[in-house]
């Protein structure tokens, strides 16, 4: 997994997904299906690893159990893919995935979008109030290099701040670590919401296809809940394994379960009660993928106006700091006198 995660990458492997989507829908065999796209792949480095899965597959190994060899996939995309091979149903699992890949990229290219113009103006006010300025003030005869020096400190701690969040983003952490990087980001407004919706949607998507594919409760909630992505989810459903085995519904488990909004359990409760789950769980997915969505957008909205007030703040400070620098020395004047 790359340190970071740019749009391209996921829109290559939407179109990997997309690919086999394609084929396999026209009856074109897994192994024939990934000889092909290796001849032209989305990207040259999905060659190596393509090579390896056609080995594993014509070993008599299944997708899943060859992608999992591979450590090339998330565990969303495995358990989808298990569910698909598990219903027959594979092609609509590549086609979900190519979708899911697709819209995550568009997250990320409205998310930089909106950053591009304040981290520019940051870097801006910097170099103007901390550069410019006061080489100005002191009539050219400042060291330019100092300056910047002095600037580069000020920006440090952004950097800082943006190399940590990379970091600590990084799927292949262990779980204490992602648990302790879910719990701070879910504190923080509308960011760790949006990051909930979408571990949510994650999980009813799962589930959907799990349960399609006839997988017994215990087991698929298990999988879903890895497949969500959120360590919270994962330790909650899997605190509930005995009382599942003791007879009790899900839906009743969920109930007591502060990880699930109200919608998620009443949704959930009706198509278990109606035998209609997956129509309810496909929902469910739905709704929780648009609301994480629109949340992103809003936090991708929200985090420039945080930088104009940074910029404010720092404008209104150099004033202040002018005009009581100028008043001390008309004072000290006066005094003299």
């Amino acid at each position: 997994m790359p340190l970071i995660v740019t749009p391209s990458q996921f829109t290559r492997r939407a179109e990997l997904y997309h690919q086999l989507a394609e084929l396999t829908s026209a009856g074109i065999g897994v192994v024939q299906a990934l000889e092909q796209i290796k001849r032209n792949p989305p990207a040259a480095s999905f060659r190596e690893p393509l090579q390896c899965l056609i080995a594993e597959v014509a070993q008599g190994c299944t997708l899943t159990e060859s992608f999992r060899k591979t450590n090339w996939l998330p565990d969303f995309d495995l358990a989808l893919l298990e569910a698909g091979e598990q219903c027959g149903r594979l092609d609509a699992s590549f086609r979900s995935l190519a979708g899911y890949y697709n819209e995550r990229a568009d997250i990320i290219k409205h998310v930089i979008s909106q950053l591009i113009y304040p981290v520019g103006l940051i870097h801006f006010a910097v170099i103007v109030f901390f550069v410019v300025l006061p080489f100005a003030a002191s009539q050219f005869n400042a060291s330019l290099l100092m300056l910047f020096a002095r600037a580069a400190l000020i920006l440090l701690p952004l950097y800082g701040a943006a190399a940590l969040l990379i970091f600590a983003m990084q799927g292949k952490r262990g779980e204490n670590w992602r648990a302790g990087t879910e719990s701070i980001l879910r504190a923080v407004p509308i960011l760790g919401t949006a990051r909930h919706y979408l571990a949510l949607a994650r999980l009813a998507a799962a589930l959907e296809a799990l349960n399609s594919a006839g997988v017994n409760v215990i087991e698929a909630w298990n999988l879903a809940a890895t497949a969500s992505g959120s360590p919270a989810l994962r330790r909650a459903i899997a605190a509930w394994k005995p009382q599942l085995a003791a007879g009790q519904t899900p839906a009743d488990i969920l109930r007591r379960c502060p990880q699930f909004p109200d919608m998620f359990v009443n949704l959930y409760a009706t198509g278990q009660i109606s035998g209609k789950l997956d129509d309810s769980l496909a929902r469910l997915h739905h709704y929780y993928a648009g609301e994480g969505t629109h949340k992103l957008h809003a936090f991708a909205q929200w985090t420039p106006r945080i930088a104009y007030f940074l910029v404010a703040l720092m404008i209104a400070y150099k004033v202040v700091q002018f005009y009581t620098g100028y008043f001390n020395q008309i004072s000290t004047i006066m005094n003299g006198f």
